[in-house]
């Protein structure tokens, strides 16, 4: 007996809606086993078809009148035996046979079979009489609502069952919402636990968001995406890839092309091809397209994995697509304007891409870029291979000393340069560095100038040149690839050779006698040919072909020169050797390198989710374990956060234990605080036993890996009395005179259920101790070998610089790619300092920030230089420390007002869990939460009435969306004409992507505001015109002059727009 055919991975569906065609031709169509062999050979793998059943007679849709029978070479058969007949034509072609399915409708008159009693009822309105009502949906009825009817369920799993043992490789569902989750996981349970399992697919284009999330846990194997109706440039299409994700793996077909053409069916094709998982053009698509083959084959060997990412699309920029594939990252690049050329937009693009070098091939044939423009309706294929990080240190140049006369060239005012080039500025992978400089020198000689950099583990430079600006101001720009420190160097030197052309033009136009001029431009050339030579390089014979142009009379006076001659001495070309030639007098070379730290690009964007592992269990009471975790992992990753920070995961030690609310007296069964680090069981380096162990950590960061999340870890350096290092270590702890441990305070606070360790001896010598900081660096690279690649270290401002200094390095040495938060509430010169010698994100004042002036003056510090080029700001909403006075007294409002605030105004930002739930409940006049989880167990209702989970979504979802948000950069602060209304802009260097926000910060009355765009940006007049697009209402709208009235209520008081001149 035919089992089902399983296609070759990935599946790549022919849909043909017509139907299987005939066993043998007919007029004007081809046969089946021709079909079959063409389908092969252009790469199909599988043949999606409409279930062959009886349909009603005159009937337009597909609801069956008998599911159980169909049309075989003209007489009536069961159904298996039809699926048996062309699942056996379609084996030795390597095709699988998909059936499209329709069971929530059946004809009127359904046999019983396919209507069991009390199944299908009529639509409220009679179709026939009804003339809004479509063809399709005459003659129909529909499943009734509420449970499912006795016996239907088990009816469709034993018809599925059938039809799977004949040869049916998988279905595709039609309006899977119109059944519960659960049903459909029931029927899913039971056809994969056949001999035979069957793959289960879904036509989801189109649902909600409320319709694809009823969808969990319902089972199917893949999910069609609405990618036919997106206009290759909306942010739609990504978020729904990821709701889609979430679920299973996408189907993916073409965009419709409103007008069939070459270059818009070549778009639409690759376009599919990079967005699915599973491939699929129907037979329209395959006869119009005229890549399908190509598309196909490059798709079936791509390895394209993991979400969409989307960016650009506006205002004359490239769309762009990246997917991750085998050869690291795919990248294709779309104008999405069918009459205009688009550019690539490499600045919106840089926080997508992984560290990674562009390949040259592996490209699809006609897909290789040649220029960053593309034609109307084009695209191209970028394909990225990763890069190794850079684990070797920073080389640091010998200071040039050679003599006044490199000195005669002048360059200062170097930026980005922090504190002079003594700290790294930081970056990360593909971001634009702009280097500017003063450089002059005395006198009217033109000067010429070049950017160098490198990676600290290579050994020769990359060099680009400097554009001389206003005022002597000059800038070039680089962009690192790989992970880790760079360094950049700055070379000038006078331009003789431009100097002799512009001055040769000038006396020219001036008609001055040229033959002493000429003269000195040829002993010129005359010594860069001898070092043409010297080198062997090529542009020698340039210079002898320039030189026999030129002759002396036979008295040896000089010829006038002629036009041609003088043409042949301003050539471009020429004066390209000329540069590559050039001996480069009084060249100046920075005394040192400047240094640049490039980090991935999370630690510039990421949003960060904190929350209690022994918290998390469902059962109310019960220590919660990391498998706990792992069950709330697609609940915290649908509200759209990417990394999952966890407060001190170690064993916890017992005595001085505080209780509930920070009570020195615990209560048996009281849980302590984790940050009481140590017991018997273990210390840094070990697990508290209550929440699984090792391996079921190692089970969380797998399992959020797979969700698109990493898990961060706190780091904190402080012991329980019952630290095993204390017995095994007692010299790197304090002990106060009377030889009792002095434990940690920060007067008048005492933290009686912890001690501080101590980094230096005692007073005779106050050296290090190097065994002690040895042993916490491992504590890090411990958890970095199991995964952890993020680490908040708490109250890092308490211990000494040099020690931070000295353990990132060591940490970063290694891995690179590793990323340290900063937790120091402290004040602004050393949470600085902590971010110039290697943190790579901080805390801030944010928190405290809620004024207009305040929030204004705060965000353009850390938004621009000095500050900027160092200190990446993150900013938290509140903490299990801190249970902000603001958040204490302003209710709902209030906590939608301060997610705006941090998820608009930084790329980082951060909540501690709760705080969805609008939890406000404080110690009386403290910023500390009641019953706070520090010291107990707090379970949760996480939907609970009242939730902001919704307003979170899609503020994550504007931030994934749109690269202006991405980094702590960009900002425009905009008038809105009211102290309590907030308005700023954030844009990326080429503004290819623009946002602005209006945030009320008044969480009991509606606000009233007059927001004043800066059409200035755009190149627009005061009453110029740009197109708005509002992302919380999800619409478009002109806007024609910079001035727009509103009022903000509590209840919604904050609006989102992105800006651009044509939408």
């Amino acid at each position: 007996m035919p089992t089902a055919h399983a296609a070759h991975a990935p599946l790549r569906f022919y849909h043909a809606r017509g139907g299987a065609p005939g066993p043998s031709s007919a007029p004007g169509g081809e046969s089946g086993p021709a079909l079959y062999a063409r389908l092969r050979q252009r790469g199909f793998n599988a043949l999606l078809l409409p279930a062959p059943w009886l349909l009603g007679p005159d009937s337009l849709s597909a609801a069956p009148l008998d599911a159980d029978s169909a049309l075989l070479a003209g007489r009536r058969v069961p159904m298996a035996e039809w699926i048996g007949h062309v699942a056996d034509q379609l084996a030795p072609h390597g095709l699988a046979l998909y059936l499209d399915i329709v069971l929530d409708r059946c004809a009127v008159g359904a046999v019983s079979g396919t209507a069991g009693p009390g199944w299908y009822q009529p639509p409220p309105e009679n179709p026939a009489r009804d003339p809004r009502m479509s063809a399709e949906a005459r003659g129909v009825l529909h499943l009734r609502p509420g449970p499912l009817p006795p016996g239907f369920l088990q009816a469709w799993r034993e018809r599925l069952e059938r039809w799977t043992e004949r040869g049916a490789a998988g279905y595709a569902f039609q309006a899977p919402e119109c059944l519960p989750a659960p049903d459909w996981a029931e029927l899913a349970a039971a056809l994969h636990g056949g001999r035979a399992a069957p793959q289960l697919l879904a036509w989801a284009q189109g649902l909600t968001p409320e319709s694809l999330a009823a969808l969990r846990g319902a089972g199917f194997d893949g999910l069609f995406s609405s990618l036919p109706w997106w206009d290759f440039k909306s942010a739609w299409l990504a978020e729904e890839d990821g709701r889609l994700r979430a679920l299973a793996p996408v189907i993916a077909s073409p965009p419709h092309a409103d007008t069939p053409r070459g270059a818009a069916d070549k778009r639409a094709a690759w376009t599919a091809a990079l967005c699915a998982d599973f491939l699929m053009f129907d037979d329209q698509d395959e006869a119009r397209l005229p890549d399908v083959a190509a598309a196909n084959h490059w798709f079936a060997q791509a390895g394209l994995r993991g979400p969409l990412r989307l960016a650009g699309g506006r205002d004359g920029h490239c769309t762009m697509l990246l997917r991750a594939c085998a050869a690291g990252t795919a990248v294709l690049a779309l104008n999405p304007s069918d009459t205009a050329e688009a550019s690539v937009d490499w600045d919106a693009l840089a926080p997508l891409l992984p560290p990674a070098d562009f390949l040259s091939e592996g490209v699809p044939d006609g897909l290789a870029p040649q220029t960053d423009h593309l034609a109307p309706a084009g695209c191209a294929m970028f394909l990225l291979e990763p890069t190794h990080p850079v684990r070797e240190p920073s080389r640091h140049a010998a200071r040039r000393m050679d003599g006044a006369a490199s000195q005669r060239i002048v360059v200062e005012q170097v930026s980005p340069a922090v504190d002079g080039g003594a700290f790294p500025v930081k970056c990360i992978p593909h971001e634009r560095i702009p280097v500017c400089a003063d450089i002059y020198m005395d006198g009217h000689e033109l000067l010429a100038a070049e950017l160098r950099w490198r990676a600290a583990d290579e050994t020769s430079w990359r060099a680009t040149p400097f554009a001389r600006g206003l005022n002597d101001r000059w800038e070039a720009a680089f962009r690192p690839r790989r992970i880790g420190p760079h360094e950049f160097a700055i070379h000038a030197w006078f331009d003789a050779w431009q100097t002799f052309r512009h001055d040769l033009e000038v006396k020219r136009q001036a008609g001055v006698d040229l033959r002493l001029e000429v003269e000195e431009g040829l002993l010129m050339l005359r010594a860069a040919l001898a070092r043409a030579r010297n080198a062997s390089h090529p542009g020698a014979m340039t210079l002898r072909n320039i030189l026999q142009r030129f002759s002396k009379s036979a008295e040896g006076e000089t010829v006038p020169p002629t036009p041609e001659q003088l043409s042949a001495l301003l050539d471009e070309d020429l004066a390209s050797t000329m540069r590559e030639l050039d001996d480069r007098p009084f060249e100046y070379v920075s005394p040192a390198p400047y240094p640049v730290w490039v980090d991935r690009s999370q630690a510039c964007h990421a949003s960060w989710y904190e929350l209690f592992p022994r918290s998390q269990s469902a059962q109310s009471g019960q220590h919660g374990t990391f498998d706990d975790v792992i069950g709330r992992l697609p609940d915290v990753r649908e509200m759209g956060f990417d990394v999952l920070y966890l407060p001190p995961i170690h064993p916890i030690g017992q005595r001085n234990r505080k209780g509930r609310n920070n009570s020195l007296d615990a209560a048996p069964g009281d849980v302590g605080s984790p940050y009481a680090i140590g017991s018997a069981e273990g210390g840094h380096d070990a697990i508290e036993p209550l929440l699984g162990g090792l391996d079921g950590f190692l089970r969380l960061v797998e399992a959020a890996r797979a969700h698109g999340m990493e898990v961060a870890l706190d780091f904190a350096i402080q012991c329980s009395p019952d630290h095993p290092w204390l017995a095994r270590h007692a010299d790197w702890f304090s002990w106060r005179p009377d030889g009792t441990l002095r434990y940690a305070e920060n007067p008048p606070k005492k933290y009686q259920d912890i001690v501080n360790v101590a980094f230096y001896g005692a007073a005779a010598r106050r050296a290090r101790k190097l065994a002690l900081w040895r042993a916490l660096r491992d504590v890090v690279l411990f958890w970095v070998h199991h995964g952890v690649r993020t680490f908040r270290v708490d109250n890092p401002h308490t211990k000494p610089l040099p020690f931070w200094q000295w353990l990132i390095a060591e940490v970063h040495g290694q891995h690179p790619d590793v990323i340290f938060l900063s937790e120091a509430f402290t004040r602004p010169k050393m949470m600085y300092r902590l971010a110039k010698i290697g943190f790579t994100q901080s805390y801030t004042y944010f928190t405290w920030r809620n004024d207009k002036a305040e929030l204004e003056a705060y965000l353009e510090e850390v938004s621009t230089p000095p500050a900027a080029d160092f200190f990446r700001p993150h900013f938290f909403v509140n903490t299990p420390d801190i249970n902000p006075y603001f958040l204490q007294s302003s209710g709902r409002p209030g906590f939608l007002i301060r997610a705006a605030l941090a998820a608009l105004g930084s790329g980082l930002w951060g909540m501690y869990s709760g705080f969805e739930l609008c939890e406000s409940a404080a110690l009386p006049g403290k910023e500390e939460y009641l019953d706070s989880e520090k010291y107990e167990l707090r379970q949760r209702d996480w939907f609970a009435p009242g939730n902001i989970r919704a307003e979170i979504t899609r503020l994550n979802q504007i931030r994934r969306a749109n690269p202006a948000l991405q980094s702590h950069r960009g900002l425009t602060l905009a008038r809105s004409g009211n102290d309590r209304v907030l308005a700023f802009c954030k844009s990326t260097p080429g503004r290819g992507n623009f946002i602005l926000a209006a945030i009320s910060l008044d969480p009991f009355q509606p606000q009233a505001a007059r927001i004043e765009a800066p059409f200035w940006l755009f190149g627009q007049a005061d009453t110029g015109r740009l197109v708005a697009e509002d992302l919380l209402a999800e619409r478009s709208e002109p806007w024609q002059g910079q001035t727009r009235e509103l009022t903000l209520h509590p209840d919604q008081p904050y609006r989102v727009w992105r800006l651009s001149l044509h939408g």
